[in-house]
């Protein structure tokens, strides 16, 4: 069973690349054995759970992964690493970081804690930058996420099939894919409404996150968001249904032509949907 994440991505062209990442992501694009994205996410969730179960349990990879998701559109080949090991050594230290020092030494071991801790000091003293290309939410899709997409790029696969720019997508799954330009234009609208009608509140700052985090990147990368394995806890009725994407951009254009009451209902039809959703978390 998938874990119950959803996946923000970037995708950046090959030649965003310095030469010897080109090289490698070009011959893995070839190799017939690298993971396909129909079955991508089980062997990342595989791969973590290994870890895990092992004695004592590996918070992170011994080495980062080779891996990547990749697309090819117009014969331009994009490329999104999985970044296993940044990814597990972010997470774990926001891990050990939101609860006291005792319940944490009780999931990991303390010398496995500061072994890993250790790590990954060394690895920021030779590394300038800690970009990561994929964001990870798990039991519910963030609402600044859905800002910089259109409802007109929304994917939805009810069964597996083959679809124009989208390799094998597994059954059942919901994505947006969209231009770096066309993400960091929507983001920069969606700030001025907001600074501009509603002020600095916490979603104020949760955009203003995304689009800093976009910035970063090759700008004419791709961005995705990929439900991921929330599909799992949403029926095809629901699935069908849900048009969170439109229902924020109607949000954010009746703030800013001044129907407040058609904002409200838009924002709040979007977090009330997650919010159900996020529920199960804590489910029995």
């Amino acid at each position: 069973m998938l874990p119950y994440a959803a996946y923000l991505r970037v995708y950046e062209p090959l030649n965003a690349f310095p030469e010897q990442d080109r090289l490698a992501w070009a011959r893995y694009a070839q190799n017939p054995e690298r993971p396909r994205r129909a079955g991508a996410l089980e062997v990342e969730h595989e791969e973590s759970v290994r870890r895990i179960l092992r004695v004592p349990p590996f918070p992170a990879p011994s080495a980062e992964s080779r891996n990547a998701y990749l697309r090819r559109v117009d014969d331009v080949l994009y490329v999104c690493p999985w970044q296993s090991r940044l990814r597990s050594w972010l997470a774990f230290a926001t891990f050990r970081g939101s609860m006291p020092v005792k319940l944490a030494d009780r999931f990991v071991p303390t010398s496995v804690a500061e072994r890993t801790a250790d790590e990954f000091d060394a690895f920021k003293r030779g590394e300038p930058s800690l970009r990561m290309h994929i964001r990870t939410s798990t039991w519910h899709v963030p609402t600044p996420w859905f800002v910089p997409f259109d409802s007109a790029e929304r994917w939805l696969v009810l069964r597996g099939e083959e679809s124009e720019g989208i390799t094998m997508a597994p059954a059942r799954n919901m994505l947006y894919v969209t231009s770096m330009a066309q993400a960091r234009k929507r983001v920069a609208r969606a700030l001025v409404v907001i600074r501009r009608h509603v002020g600095e509140v916490d979603t104020l700052t949760d955009v203003e996150d995304v689009g800093r985090w976009l910035e970063e990147f090759h700008p004419h990368s791709l961005v995705e968001l990929d439900y991921g394995g929330l599909v799992h806890l949403m029926d095809d009725e629901t699935l069908q249904a849900d048009q969170s994407v439109a229902e924020l951009a109607a949000a954010l254009t009746g703030l800013d032509n001044g129907q407040e009451e058609l904002a409200f209902a838009m924002y709040q039809r979007v977090i009330l949907r997650w919010r159900s959703i996020q529920s199960l978390e804590s489910a029995n």
